[in-house]
């Protein structure tokens, strides 16, 4: 699986990094980071490429990549915007671009609360486009008594989203 992960914005950028962490190593990673976001520094794994979000003529910026989803996690509300309104101006947003060209999964995270009513209405915009939009809500089912459970909930639930096996959380019974 090839798997383009963007991390916007800067609230939230930790659960970016843990669902990096998190793949299992024989998903092939692209990884953006916007200039908010964090330094690619923070990762060491084998099985992911850095991509520049100022460079549009990036291999994953074209939908002859074949790639086959996309997480932006956390997605800052100016990513959505553009997103929502096609603006494809930095590599993040042309990827979201693409990936809504090809019909592909994208998933975004967005991240802020409250939602104002033009998020609402960008969110509802490109979920109707087929775009998933799962902000990282808990699931109270799952009983999580620390933090670190919590994230492993929320992105256990956007690795189903996008089809990678896992067992980060307990399933309801």
């Amino acid at each position: 699986m090839k798997l383009v992960v963007a991390i916007t914005g800067a609230s939230g950028v930790e659960l970016g990094i843990k669902f990096i962490e998190y793949l299992p190593k024989d998903i092939e990673v692209h990884l953006i980071t916007s200039n908010n976001a964090l330094t690619v520094n923070n990762f060491e794994k084998s099985n992911i490429t850095f991509h520049n979000n100022s460079n549009i003529a990036s291999s994953i910026a074209s939908g002859s990549f074949k790639v086959d989803a996309t997480a932006i996690i956390p997605c800052s509300m100016n990513s959505l915007a553009k997103i929502s309104c096609g603006i494809a101006d930095n590599l993040v947003t042309r990827v979201a671009s693409v990936a809504l060209k090809e019909q592909k999964k994208l998933l975004l995270a967005p991240r802020e609360l409250p939602f104002s009513a033009i998020a609402l209405e960008n969110m509802e915009k490109l979920a109707k486009l087929g775009v998933v939009i799962a902000p990282p809500v808990m699931g109270y089912y799952a009983q999580s008594q620390t933090i670190e459970e919590m994230e492993r909930f929320i992105i256990g639930k956007w690795y189903d989203i996008l089809g990678i096996d896992n067992n980060l959380y307990e399933r309801w019974r």
